[in-house]
This record gives structure tokens, sequence and C-alpha cells, in this order.
């Protein structure tokens, strides 16, 4: 254990952290829309945020390396006016780590609030309450386990991620390389022990976070039963 470089584990879990963040900013208006939306728009916009499921991680990366690298213009707008390069950049790894794991909060978060009774929000509606105080004061709080669920999926993706972290991050020591990348070069270059640590590492937190989970949804079954009772 002395040997080990914690490094990796760190920038695992900062690069996790902070795309869990993002996705819940970015995640939770896209959910909402889609929750409450239908219609050919709605259907696509479904489709093309659900694409980073579907899609290997190497081409997930790929894409981003192409839109976000130096010699894309979005690459070179940012580097220019904001001095923020993607590339080969702790940067990059959170957002390909965003990208591949985002879906999951999106899809977590909207079967959470097209379980709200609508009588709920008709009744707050009635009240007065405005629509951004609906979502803030009624959706959220009702929501909360579905969207705590997301963003345990999120973080345990993020947290795993390879493909698309190492085409657009790489796998600089110290610098940009994750767990999974550290596994990768462990194995290549023969060191079976840092690996198996690290393999171990990343076994337990995923089960840990699974586990999570899988107690919030029987929560959400038990109060979903209760609820029912109540109606009838």
């Amino acid at each position: 254990m002395a040997h080990l470089n914690f490094f990796p584990i760190y920038l695992s879990f900062k690069v996790a952290l902070l795309a869990t963040v993002f996705s819940l900013v970015l995640g939770l208006p896209a959910a909402y829309y889609l929750s409450r939306s239908k219609g050919k728009l709605a259907d696509f916009t479904d489709a093309l945020l659900t694409l980073p499921i579907v899609l290997p991680p190497t081409v997930l990366g790929y894409y981003l390396l192409i839109f976000l690298g130096r010699q894309s213009a979005v690459g070179r707008f940012l580097e220019q006016h904001f001095g923020i390069t993607v590339v080969f950049t702790q940067t990059g790894a959170v957002i390909a780590a965003l990208a591949v794991s985002i879906p999951f909060f999106i899809q977590s978060a909207r079967t959470a609030f097209a379980g709200i009774d609508e009588d709920l929000l008709h009744a707050a509606r009635v009240l007065g309450r405005s629509e951004w105080n609906l979502f803030f004061s009624v959706v959220i709080p009702l929501s909360w386990r579905g969207l705590t669920s997301g963003m345990m999926l999120v973080f345990a993706r993020a947290l795993g991620d390879f493909g698309a972290t190492l085409m657009v991050a790489g796998s600089i020591p110290n610098q940009t390389e994750t767990m999974s990348i550290a596994i990768y070069d462990a194995l290549m270059n023969g060191d079976t022990r840092t690996a198996d640590l690290l393999v171990i590492i990343m076994t337990v937190l995923s089960v840990a976070i699974l586990y999570g989970i899988k107690r919030l949804e029987k929560r959400v079954i038990r109060g979903e039963d209760r609820h029912a009772a109540r109606k009838d």
C-alpha cells in the first residue's frame, strides 16, 4: 500500500464529483422539459440526450476532440478568451465524464418528474404558485429520491469512465490519470499489485453506490404504495 500513488484516486473523485454537480445543473431543466413535453421535437431531443449511453465511449471521445480540440472553433474560442484548454487537461476529464454520465441523471430525473401527481401541481397553481416557485417548492421535494438515485448513478459512471476520458484527457501521470486509466497503465507495465488494489477500491465503491441506489428505490416503492393506499 505504501507505493500506491493516490493521485488517480483523488482525481477520479474530483472528476466524478464535478460531473455530478454539472449533471444536476444541466440535467434538471432537460429532464423536466422531457417529462412535460410530447411530440417529435421532444422525442428527438430525448434521442440525442440518450445517445451517449449507446455510443462507444471512444466514439463519444472522438466527437469531443473534434468539437473541443485546439483546432476547433469552440476550442480556439475557449483558449483565446478564457484561457481554457480542454484536451489533455483535467477540464477535459470532467467534460468527458459529464458527457458519458449525464444521460443517466436525465433518465432518472425524468422518471421522477413524470411520476408526480398532476393534481398536486394543479392545486399549487390554483393557490397562485408561479412555475418557478412550483418547480423548487413542489416538484424538487417530491422527486428528491429519484434525483438522488440519478446523481449516484452519474457519480458511479463518471468514477469508472475509461474510453472517453482517455481520448480527451489522455494518460498523463499525476495530471490526468484517473483510476480506470491507472489500472490499464499498471497492467501494461506489469504492475499487477497496483492494478489489484485499484480494482478492489473501484469495486467496493461501485457496490456501495449500487446498494445505496437499491435502498432508495425500495423507499420510493414503499412511498408510492402508501400514497396509493391513501387515495383508495
